[in-house]
């Protein structure tokens, strides 16, 4: 280990996790999540009108991602901020990058409780998960599996 940062160790670490079949890639390559953004745009926080100054609200779709990563992982919202911060498959899924800013946990849940309040959790899951279902891209809390990209080893006696 030299402890020196290359220009393309992002890109190559990113390579391998695609080589060892990211699921969070495949299910961005297999969703247009720019499908949900009509609806999710009426969650915009009023009070965050840049005309007004202070720190512009973070992308209504960035954020509905995020809520799907703590749905298949099954992590809460102190979790998901540190692990958006941690793992490159979770950035690489939100699309951001090491420069960029990360939701914290209490705007995570703000965010939550807006979709909540205006009965959108649930009918927005549906609409995710049923393609996914149909397609046999098995979504469960906690885990996500498809049986046609994840080897399951076999034990034997």
């Amino acid at each position: 280990m030299s402890g020196k940062r290359g220009l393309f160790d992002e890109q190559f670490r990113l390579e391998k996790l695609s080589q060892k079949r990211d699921p969070l890639e495949k299910l961005s390559g297999y969703i247009d999540f720019e499908y949900f953004r009509s609806t999710l745009s009426a969650l915009r926080n009023e009070d965050t009108d840049p005309s007004r100054g202070g720190r512009p609200s973070y992308d209504e779709v960035l954020m509905f991602k995020i809520l799907i990563l703590q749905r298949f992982y099954n992590i809460s919202d102190d979790h998901t901020e540190y692990a958006i911060l941690d793992r490159l498959s979770f950035m690489r899924f939100l699309g951001l990058s090491l420069n960029d800013r990360v939701p914290d946990a209490k705007t995570i849940w703000l965010f939550r409780d807006r979709m909540t309040k205006a009965g959108l959790v649930e009918k927005r899951f549906k609409q995710l998960d049923d393609p996914l279902n149909k397609d046999g891209i098995l979504v469960n809390m906690g885990k996500m599996v498809d049986a046609s990209f994840v080897e399951v080893p076999i034990q034997r006696n």
